[in-house]
């Protein structure tokens, strides 16, 4: 999965849970992609990442909470599929809340920021030292 590249500053939300659980954009993401697809495998795909990752994602999610967010179903007569349940759905609604609350709140510290910041910034990763440029 390949992340857009931000054109200005853009706060990040990762909730840490205990054990090493994280819930973030990633998982949320992919609760949107299930949801608008009925598939764990083509939510996947849109996001450029193999089924397995995305299935380990979502039991991972399941695993989190005392309701599933996903219910899926093997293929067969039904044809499988996946459905993001009323829980899984106020989980993106909730999550998408508290992003947008961080960004309400930091508005005036991002606007300081970007107001500093050096537009011509290399990325990260590239040669800065000009001693190693060629």
């Amino acid at each position: 999965m390949t992340p857009k590249e931000p054109t200005s500053l853009e706060p990040v939300l990762r909730i840490d849970f205990p054990h090493a659980e994280r819930l973030g954009r990633g998982k949320i993401a992919l609760l949107e992609h299930i949801r608008e697809t009925g598939s764990i495998s083509a939510a996947g795909r849109a996001m450029d990442m193999s089924y397995r990752r995305a299935w380990l994602l979502v039991s991972a999610l399941n695993g989190m909470f005392g309701q599933d967010a996903v219910l899926s179903q093997r293929g067969g007569k039904q044809g499988g599929g996946a459905l993001v349940t009323p829980f899984g759905e106020e989980l993106i609604r909730r999550f998408r809340a508290m992003e947008a609350k961080a960004a309400g709140a930091l508005s005036e510290e991002l606007a300081w920021l970007e107001s500093n910041r050096n537009p011509h910034a290399m990325p990260a990763g590239e040669l800065t030292d000009p001693a190693q440029r060629s």
